[in-house]
């Protein structure tokens, strides 16, 4: 599996991975203009040269990034693609000095095994809610929220 950062031809596969589950309300949807600002942000799983998995690290402060937006193709689910996305994110989170990662999540399952905790909302701060007010959801959001202090 090559793990890479997005390219902008992979912003089609992409948002359809992410339209896949948002539509079974496994997690959020994501405009296509999200995609395209924020691609930079985004890494993707490739095997044999199509995009399997993609997910971004999202810097909100200088002591804190989101994982965002991880979907993995249904049929390449629980072979460790994800948890490998998550690896990379973590290692890019402290190579560039970020402290903390966190999500806001419907799996926090998942999270929690790749070495995140649970944590009530209330102790992210409140720069994490700047993009929470365009969600659907908002103010009744019911998503977790997972962190992880790097070390």
């Amino acid at each position: 599996m090559l793990y890479r950062k997005a390219r902008i031809h992979d912003v089609e596969t992409i948002h359809a991975l992410i339209t896949y589950y948002a539509g079974k309300g496994l997690m959020l949807a994501r405009s296509r203009a999200m995609m395209y600002e924020f691609l930079r942000d985004f890494t993707v799983a490739e095997d044999q040269g199509n995009v399997v998995a993609a997910g971004a690290l999202h810097i909100l402060w200088e002591d804190l990034a989101e994982v965002r937006a991880l979907a993995v193709a249904p049929e390449y689910a629980k072979q460790g693609i994800g948890r490998g996305l998550v690896g990379a994110f973590i290692r890019e989170a402290w190579d560039i000095g970020i402290p903390r990662v966190f999500s806001l999540t419907y799996q926090a399952g998942f999270f929690q095994k790749c070495g995140f905790s649970l944590v009530s909302k209330d102790v992210l701060p409140h720069k994490v809610w700047k993009e929470c007010i365009d969600c659907p959801k908002f103010p009744n959001c019911d998503e977790n929220a997972v962190l992880m202090e790097i070390k």
